[in-house]
């Protein structure tokens, strides 16, 4: 036994039921009933008209009978180490106080500024240092050129 679907409605055709229709471009149409021919010849949108199975596939109709939803998988969150740490130190980062974590910068803070004075005063006190073992420093004598003085300039005069 073979069913036909109808090409308006989308619902079966049994075997003894329907109508065949051929057109003038050769294709042939099985319609269910008279109802359905004269939607298509009146060439009414099967997608707009409320009974059809196109309209119900468009507007989600009866699916969750028909088809059990496919469940949509749900993307792990996959923790990873960042290079320099382990994922047991950013744990334990991420789960300790605000007060300490604060506290723990202000030190780290402090620290690197008495890094930074030690330094410029180490540096201060190598240049002392190296100007003391020197001679001082004399001032070079500036050298003088001999211009002769300049006299009134000749022929200018009146």
């Amino acid at each position: 036994m073979k069913l036909e679907i109808c090409n308006y409605s989308g619902y079966k055709i049994y075997p003894g039921h329907g109508k065949r229709v051929v057109k003038i471009d050769g294709k042939v149409h099985i319609y269910l009933n008279s109802k359905c021919q004269r939607s298509a010849d009146m060439r009414r949108n099967p997608r707009r008209v409320t009974w059809t199975v196109l309209y119900r596939r468009k507007h989600k109709k009866g699916a969750a009978e028909q088809e059990i939803k496919k469940r949509t998988r749900r993307t792990v969150k996959f923790q990873r180490a960042i290079t320099g740490a382990t994922w047991n130190d950013i744990l334990a980062k991420r789960n300790q106080q605000p007060e300490f974590r604060k506290a723990q910068r202000q030190d780290a803070i402090n620290a690197a500024k008495l890094a930074k004075k030690a330094k410029t005063q180490q540096k201060k006190a190598a240049q002392t240092a190296g100007v003391k073992a020197n001679k001082p420093v004399k001032k070079p004598e500036k050298i003088q050129k001999n211009i002769p003085k300049a006299g009134p300039k000749k022929g200018t005069q009146r």
